[in-house]
């Protein structure tokens, strides 16, 4: 009897255990339960405890309510041009209704990777290999769309599709890589073309400067030259004149004191045959004298010379007799003031202006390989005008 007793109280306490484990359903936070009453759907439930009636109702099915990533494996597109691709996708989507999720559709998730492939297999049959590789923005747009709206009645909302990677065939991906290498070597091509065009240019310009600046500087230099040169003869003629002058004025003071020297000794005619017969080997020593002759009458010359210049005295002898120095004898005009500026030593003030605005024109620096034009200007110095040239800001490189 007692044995019969025990075994029911333990029937009876694992029946309430029983009945408290139907009764009491924990859901937790970020899922859905969805659940049933004898058989049809009664309410939905998340993130709660839930009490249930023991034996009449139950859980249905548990749904995640977070957003899922589902990553398909590649699907074989044709396109346009009939190449098969192998396009991986990944579709990211959130259980919005779980009533619909559970009664709309058996399995959502196989059913979003076959309206997946299908849509993509659309989409991508109307594009080339070119436009499918370049238009993945737009193809990932038309799928989200043709999902959202297949799914929405299935309790889905589908937040971005994703074309993971598109594959074309090896022989296409050979053409491409190709094709590629042939055109990176064209723009190489091109750029170096084009660098060699402009360094060509460049140097050209750089030439055409240089031959224009180096031609200006050699008319300048002509110009200068010859203005030197003219100034140079000017005053070599001035120096020479005033030398002449001076050259005259010492041989005018010479002859003064020889002649007054001859005055004041009184030579005699012996002295001056004599200082006569001096100077007759000077005057043979001549290249172009080979043979000298004096005269046979010399004596008697002599003595005409001295009864020139001479009176005869008392013993008969002839002697000079210097004349009357009170006779007014004409001298040389005193022209000091009207040569006075031929010994000027001072620089002329216009050469110097002139050599300085050429040492500073030379002292400029060259300007870049840019558009010149030449324009004319005045010399301070007086010179003839020159042209300089400088850049044109009215003209565009």
């Amino acid at each position: 009897m007692a044995v019969s007793a025990l075994v029911l109280l333990l029937a009876l306490v694992l029946l309430v255990a029983v009945v408290v484990f139907k009764s009491v359903a924990l859901v937790p936070q970020a899922e859905a339960a969805v659940i049933e009453r004898l058989g049809r759907y009664s309410r939905t439930v998340s993130g709660q405890l839930t009490f249930l009636v023991p034996f009449v109702d139950r859980i249905r099915a548990k749904v995640d309510l977070r957003e899922r990533v589902v990553s398909f494996p590649p699907q074989p597109v044709i396109t346009q041009d009939n190449l098969t691709l192998h396009i991986d996708t990944v579709v990211y989507f959130q259980v919005t209704s779980p009533q619909s999720a559970v009664y709309e559709i058996s399995n959502y998730i196989a059913a979003v990777e076959q309206l997946t492939v299908t849509t993509l297999r659309n989409v991508v049959g109307g594009m080339t290999l070119e436009e499918t590789l370049t238009s993945r923005d737009q193809i990932n747009g038309q799928l989200r769309g043709v999902l959202d709206e297949a799914t929405g009645r299935w309790g889905l909302r589908v937040a971005r599709v994703e074309l993971k990677s598109i594959d074309p065939p090896p022989s296409i991906q050979e053409s491409m890589e190709k094709q590629m290498k042939a055109d990176r070597e064209k723009r190489a091509m091109i750029l170096t073309a084009e660098g060699t065009r402009e360094a060509s240019i460049k140097t050209a310009e750089g030439q055409k400067q240089s031959q224009i600046l180096s031609a200006e500087g050699a008319k300048q230099s002509a110009i200068l030259s010859a203005e030197g040169e003219r100034q140079a003869r000017i005053l070599r003629a001035q120096g020479e004149r005033a030398a002449s002058y001076l050259q005259a004025q010492g041989q005018a003071k010479a002859i003064e004191k020889v002649f007054a020297a001859i005055k004041s000794g009184k030579p005699t005619p012996e002295l001056l045959a004599y200082q006569y017969l001096q100077t007759l080997p000077q005057m043979a020593q001549g290249d172009a004298n080979k043979v000298w002759l004096v005269p046979s009458d010399f004596g008697d010359a002599l003595k005409g010379f001295a009864k020139t210049l001479g009176a005869p005295g008392q013993d008969g002898v002839f002697r000079y007799e210097p004349s009357d120095d009170s006779a007014d004898h004409s001298r040389p005009e005193d022209d000091s003031d009207e040569v006075a500026d031929w010994f000027d030593t001072t620089t002329d003030p216009a050469i110097e202006q002139a050599v300085r605005a050429a040492e500073a024109d030379a002292r400029k620096p060259v300007d870049g390989p840019d558009e010149y034009r030449a324009l004319p200007y005045d010399d301070p110095a007086g010179l003839p005008a020159t042209a300089t040239y400088q850049q044109d800001p009215h003209r565009s490189r």
